[in-house]
């Protein structure tokens, strides 16, 4: 909820819907796709690694399960990395706010 609070204070903008579905037997497309967006931490030698995910960036608000909204200049980001990996996906030209 945090994401979307934090989203909204944004006020209204267009861009994009995207919205994709993965076979989750395949456990290794989910984690992939899970690192993407919403990003990893780990530890090795007692020092903390933060990889920042997707939507941290500019332009880019979680809305829920599987759905972003998308500023058009970071669309190709998602589209490119959904795409590669063979990932289902939707996009749909919208506004919020």
């Amino acid at each position: 909820m945090r994401r979307v609070r934090t989203g909204k204070a944004h006020g209204r903008e267009s861009g994009f819907l995207v919205t994709w579905d993965v076979n989750s037997a395949d456990r290794t497309c989910v984690n992939r796709l899970r690192r993407f967006v919403h990003g990893d931490s780990t530890r090795c030698d007692g020092k903390q690694y933060r990889y920042s995910g997707f939507v941290e960036k500019d332009g880019v608000r979680y809305l829920g399960q599987s759905v972003l909204f998308v500023r058009p200049y970071a669309l190709s980001e998602i589209v490119g990395f959904l795409a590669s990996n063979s990932i289902d996906h939707e996009v749909t030209a919208a506004t919020i706010g």
